[in-house]
């Protein structure tokens, strides 16, 4: 009375891999792109009040959304 494993008729070893959760890169990425373009999107006053000129916004908005080494 031998009880046969499915191992041995291959079913399980050719079934599809679980499928992977989105690389941690991607999702700095699209936070990147979510806050670049709030940052665009702010005003002169909301600008001073973090410390930044209008022309450093724009210039951090035009970034790629790969570029994610900070500026001095």
């Amino acid at each position: 009375m031998a009880i046969r494993s499915t191992l041995s008729f291959g079913l399980l070893a050719r079934s599809a891999p679980a499928p992977k959760a989105p690389r941690p890169g991607l999702w700095v990425m699209l936070r990147a792109i979510w806050t670049r373009r709030q940052l665009a999107e702010m005003d002169d006053r909301m600008l001073r009040d973090i410390g930044i000129s209008r022309v450093d916004a724009l210039q951090e908005a035009d970034r790629l959304p790969w570029d994610l080494t900070p500026r001095p």
